[in-house]
């Protein structure tokens, strides 16, 4: 503003004139590109009102402050969630026997949280609950800087594998593996409305989430997420 004040005042100098007419216009765009913007976004956030936000993935990765430390089995004993919310996560072909389940939401970034110990498994609030119509979904560490974590063998899952969820009022929901696939760490979000979805039109589904492939120092975090999806077992 300082060097506008001063070439208004040299009124004899063409070459000023032209200098002051420029930036004039120039701001005179600048303006109307804010109040386009400004409406834009107005619209925009006002169409999206309401509607769902998509959970970003890609912080399922190893962090500096995670627990190594397998909980004994009287911590797992005595752990307790609400009657309705997943307690226990049981893969048998895995080696996982009562996985706690703890209950994780989206950070201020909006990606999914984790479990803060690398052998328990993460259920993200704001999907169905055993039992419930809808999938539910779980997330879980591949690994910590040391040690491997409970999802580390996810990826040999194959279809008909069963995976057991027990509530917190003890009731136990069995789903059976209809897909398990490995998607490229760039396509993992977009992937997220399919995992969201029951692989089977109709059922009570379970999708498990975990890092896998090589490890990117650049981009600290691994290149591929697997989805392990299934569907509740009718009995």
């Amino acid at each position: 503003m300082t060097i506008l004040a001063m070439s208004l005042k040299i009124k004899t100098s063409p070459k000023k004139i032209l200098t002051w007419v420029a930036w004039s216009i120039l701001a005179i765009l600048f303006a109307v590109y804010l109040i386009r913007v400004a409406t834009w976004e107005h619209w925009y956030y006002n169409d999206k009102e309401g509607s769902e936000r998509a959970v970003i993935i890609e912080e399922l990765e190893p962090q500096e402050d995670l627990e190594e430390d397998k909980p004994d089995e009287q911590a797992v004993v005595e752990y307790t969630v609400p009657a309705d919310h997943p307690r226990y996560l049981t893969i048998s072909k895995l080696r996982i026997n009562k996985a706690r389940v703890i209950s994780v939401g989206i950070n201020q970034q909006g990606q999914l949280g984790t479990p803060r110990n690398i052998f328990d498994v993460g259920w993200y609030d704001s999907s169905a609950k055993p039992g419930q119509n809808g999938t539910m979904l779980i997330d879980g560490h591949n690994g910590g800087p040391h040690v491997h974590g409970v999802f580390k063998e996810l990826p040999k899952l194959a279809a008909g594998d069963i995976i057991v969820v027990e509530r917190g009022d003890g009731l136990v929901f069995k789903y059976s593996v209809v897909e398990n696939k490995t998607v490229a760490l760039d396509e993992a979000d977009k992937y997220m409305s399919t995992a969201m979805k029951s692989p089977v039109a109709g059922k009570q589904s379970l999708t498990l989430i975990t890092c896998t492939g090589d490890w990117s120092t650049e981009r600290d975090t691994y290149l591929s997420r697997q989805f392990t999806r299934a569907v509740l077992v009718e009995e």
